[in-house]
C-alpha cells in the first residue's frame, strides 16, 4: 500500500512572515545604526543606551502603526470586493455562473467541464469560489491587520534588543566594533531563519539582509564621526 503523499507548502505563512522579517530586520538595523552613530560621536554609554532604548520603543510603535494602517487598507479593499461579489451573486447568479465557468475555460478546461465545475462550486460555496478564482482572495492569504501589527512590533523589539544589549557589555572604546559584529551575526541568523521558514534559498537571503544592514550602520557611523562633536 502506498504511503499518503504529502506536500509542504509555505505560502500560507507569507502574511506574518513578511511582517516578522521586516520588523526584526528594521529593529536590528535601525537600533544598531542609531547606537553606532551615537557611540561614534563620542557619547557616553548612558547616552548610547538612552538613544537606543528610545529608538526601540519609538520604532516598535511606528512599525505596529504602519503595518496596521497599511494592511487595514488592504483588508478594507478585500472586504469591499467581497461585499460587491456577494451582491452580484444574490442579484445575478446566472451571470456569475457564466463568469466562473469562463475563468475555468481560460485556465484550460473545455467548456462543458468548466460549466460542471462552476455549477458544483456555486452549489456549495459560491462566494468562496469567486473570491478565490475571480478575486484571488483566499482565507490563508487574507489581510490580517492586527496580526501584522503585533508581529511587526514584537519582532522589531526582539531585533532591537540584540545591538542594545551589547552596549553595556562592551568597553566604551569597543562599543562600535562590538555592536557591529553582533549585528552582523544577528542579520545572518535572521536571513537563515527567514529563508528556511519560507523555503527560499539561504545565501541570497543572508546576503540581502547583511549587505543592507552593514551599509546602514556604516553610513550612520560616518554621520556620527562627522557631526558628533558638534552636538
Amino acid at each position: 500500500m502506498r504511503g499518503k503523499h504529502r506536500e509542504l507548502h509555505r505560502s500560507h505563512r507569507v502574511g506574518w512572515l513578511r511582517a516578522t522579517v521586516l520588523g526584526a530586520n528594521d529593529g536590528i538595523v535601525s537600533v544598531a545604526s542609531l547606537v553606532v552613530g551615537v557611540a561614534a560621536g563620542g557619547k557616553s554609554t548612558a547616552d548610547v543606551l538612552l538613544a537606543g532604548t528610545a529608538g526601540l520603543v519609538a520604532g516598535a510603535m511606528s512599525m505596529a502603526a504602519g503595518e496596521y494602517v497599511s494592511v487595514r487598507s488592504q483588508a478594507d479593499t478585500e472586504e469591499a470586493d467581497l461585499a460587491r461579489e456577494r451582491g452580484e451573486l444574490r442579484t445575478q447568479p446566472a451571470r456569475e455562473l457564466d463568469e466562473l465557468a469562463n475563468i475555468y475555460v481560460q485556465r484550460g478546461l473545455d467548456a462543458r467541464l468548466a460549466r460542471e465545475v462552476a455549477t458544483q462550486l456555486m452549489a456549495t460555496d459560491p462566494l468562496a469560489a469567486h473570491a478565490r478564482d475571480e478575486l484571488g482572495i483566499t482565507e490563508e492569504l487574507r489581510a490580517r491587520p492586527l496580526q501584522a501589527a503585533l508581529a511587526s512590533a514584537a519582532s522589531f523589539a526582539v531585533g532591537a534588543v540584540v545591538p542594545l544589549a551589547t552596549v553595556p557589555l562592551s568597553p566604551s572604546a569597543w562599543t562600535v566594533p562590538m555592536v557591529g559584529a553582533t549585528t552582523v551575526v544577528a542579520l545572518v541568523a535572521l536571513g537563515i531563519a527567514a529563508a528556511r521558514t519560507g523555503g527560499a534559498p539561504v545565501p541570497p537571503s543572508v546576503l540581502r539582509v547583511t549587505v543592507w544592514g552593514v551599509g546602514a550602520m556604516a553610513l550612520t557611523a560616518l554621520a556620527g564621526l562627522l557631526f558628533g562633536g558638534a552636538v
